[in-house]
C-alpha cells in the first residue's frame, strides 16, 4: 500500500478568485468551443456540456432539449436499438452519445452508433475494459470514442493511447454517490480533473468531469 501524502482538492475546497473583466455583461460571453479528436479526427463546435448518461437525466427528451442550445446528451445504456434507431432520424442525434457497458463484439456491432459513443464501466482500471476500448475503436474508426470512469494520470494515459478520444473522469465526487463511502475507492475531483487533463492534452486528447 502506497499513502499519498501530497494535498489534493475537491471543489468545495477552493473558490474561484475574482478579476477585472471588461466584458459588459454575461450575456456576451460566447462559450461555444472547437474541438479536434485524436481518433476519429472528427471536429465538433458547441458548448462543452454533457447531460450524464444516468437513466434520470440521459434521456431522450434531455437530448432534444439540449440540442437546442449546442450541448451534449450521453444517453442512458438502458435504451433499445429499436429506439435509438429511431432517434437517428432527428437532428439531436448528432449530439447524443450512445452508451455501452462491456458487450460482446456482436453486440457492439449491433450498436446504431453516431458521432459519439460512451464506453461506461463501474472499473475504468481493469486490463479487460482497456481492450474492450481498443476493441470499440477497432468497430468505429470514426467515431468519437469517451471511455471511463478514472480518476489518474497513468489510466488516462492508457485509454487515451487505447483508442479513446475523450476520458470520463470521477469516482464518486457526486452528491448522492455513496462510492467512497461504501468502498473506500475515489479521488479528490478537481485534483482528478487538473491532472489528468493534463495527461490527456499531451496525448492532444481530452477529459469530460463525471
Amino acid at each position: 500500500m502506497k499513502i499519498e501524502w501530497d494535498i489534493k482538492f475537491d471543489f468545495k475546497d477552493v473558490l474561484i478568485r475574482p478579476k477585472r473583466s471588461a466584458l459588459p455583461s454575461r450575456k456576451v460571453v460566447n462559450i461555444n468551443r472547437e474541438f479536434v479528436f485524436p481518433h476519429s479526427k472528427k471536429t465538433w463546435t458547441g458548448v462543452p456540456i454533457v447531460a450524464s448518461n444516468m437513466d434520470s437525466t440521459g434521456t431522450i427528451p434531455m437530448a432534444r432539449a439540449l440540442y437546442r442550445h449546442g450541448m451534449l446528451t450521453a444517453l442512458h445504456k438502458f435504451y433499445t436499438a429499436e429506439q435509438l434507431e429511431s432517434l437517428r432520424k432527428e437532428d439531436c442525434f448528432q449530439n447524443c452519445m450512445v452508451t455501452a457497458g462491456v458487450l460482446s463484439e456482436e453486440e457492439l456491432r449491433a450498436l446504431p452508433v453516431g458521432n459519439f459513443l460512451c464506453l461506461d464501466v463501474a472499473n475504468g482500471y481493469s486490463e479487460r475494459f482497456v481492450d474492450y476500448v481498443r476493441l470499440a475503436r477497432k468497430v468505429f474508426p470514426d467515431a468519437v470514442i469517451v471511455a471511463g470512469n478514472v480518476v489518474t494520470r497513468e489510466m488516462t494515459e492508457q485509454l487515451i493511447l487505447s483508442g479513446a478520444d475523450i476520458v470520463k473522469v470521477g469516482i464518486g465526487p457526486g452528491s448522492a454517490c455513496t462510492t467512497r463511502r461504501v468502498t473506500g475507492v475515489g479521488y479528490p475531483q478537481l485534483s482528478a480533473i487538473m491532472e489528468c487533463a493534463d495527461a490527456a492534452h499531451r496525448l492532444h486528447g481530452w477529459i469530460m468531469a463525471d
